[in-house]
């Protein structure tokens, strides 16, 4: 499959000041550009700053950055699912995963998350795959939003419908073992309706196990 990207950007005013959302972003962009060290949800800083650039560098890898003047303060990925993971067992070609979602504390709550997620929809190749993401409480900044999992959880959601991603009902181990984890996918239009099928095998896996 031939990975197509289209690159857009918006500017987005803040109480803190304007920043620049855009993307998809290449590997060679985003090691020019300082990577704040408040991005450090997953990893250290420097380490997350690496991994994001490896990402830019698969063929299905795409990243969209908030950015304040030549610094990352805010970033989203996508790409194929992890291998030991149900969802990459089908080997699906048009399924990619929203793998990571980050804002720096300082730009929290100015919709910052929701316009990565807008910017990255503006991309019409888009519409040609399954976006899913797993959502699980552990990785959430509860601590530092000060929400407890439910008001957390209400959160993430409302952002990830910004992009268009719904809830799906799964019977994914990992996911039921806290009724806060959720998946979440936004099916494109031009995804056919084998694939389709596909995907709903795949979210309900153990219906066939006895």
């Amino acid at each position: 499959m031939e990975f197509k990207m289209t690159y857009n950007a918006t500017e987005l005013k803040t109480t803190k000041g304007r920043i620049v959302v855009e993307g998809p972003i290449s590997s060679e962009e985003l090691a020019k550009l300082d990577f704040h060290e408040d991005l450090t949800a997953f990893r250290p800083a420097p380490q997350q700053h690496k991994a994001l650039i490896e990402i830019a560098q698969l063929p299905e890898g795409r990243i969209i950055i908030a950015r304040d003047e030549n610094q990352v303060v805010g970033y989203v990925t996508y790409l194929y699912p992890d291998p030991l993971e149900r969802w990459s067992q089908g080997k699906m070609k048009n399924l990619i995963e929203l793998g990571a979602i980050e804002v720096i504390p300082k730009f929290r709550g100015a919709s910052v998350g929701k316009t990565l997620l807008n910017v990255s929809m503006m991309d019409d190749h888009m519409e040609d795959f399954i976006i899913i993401t797993t959502e699980y409480y552990w990785h959430w900044d509860l601590k530092g939003t000060g929400l407890n999992v439910w008001e957390y959880r209400k959160v993430m959601e409302k952002m990830m419908n910004a992009g268009g991603l719904e809830y799906f009902a799964t019977d994914d181990p990992e996911i039921s073992s806290h009724p806060a984890n959720c998946l979440m996918a936004r099916i494109g239009e031009r995804v056919d309706p084998d694939s389709i099928q596909q995907f709903d095998q795949l979210r309900f896996m153990n219906r066939f196990m006895y």
